[in-house]
């Protein structure tokens, strides 16, 4: 998706957790880890257990080498997708932080 034809849609007053999540997604595939990392951010401030959003800030975070924090969002994820059910968006989310925590690891 165009992020332009996306932002467009939030400054005409438009915010909810998709169109903020499809932000930040655009935005990761594009590289801007930081504006994926707003835009995720504030999609789980409408859905806090939103176990997709949890996932893809991990990604941006990560991305960003602000490791750290992309450990918090996958924790995070984690338990809501564990509460939720998400069996799939949690298993995924323990691979991701199983490799961010390996190097530190080692």
């Amino acid at each position: 998706m165009d992020v332009s034809i996306l932002e467009k849609l939030l400054a005409a007053g438009q915010d909810n957790l998709m169109l903020r999540f499809g932000l930040g997604n655009a935005c990761l595939q594009q590289g801007e880890y930081g504006r994926a990392v707003e835009h995720l951010r504030a999609a789980l401030r409408h859905d806090p257990a939103h176990s997709a959003s949890h996932k893809l800030l991990g990604k941006a975070l990560a991305a960003a080498g602000r490791n750290d924090e992309a450990v918090a969002a996958y924790e995070a994820g984690i338990r809501s997708a564990g509460e939720k059910g998400d069996i799939q968006a949690a298993k995924e989310m323990k691979v991701f932080l199983k490799r961010l925590q390996k190097p530190a690891a080692s």
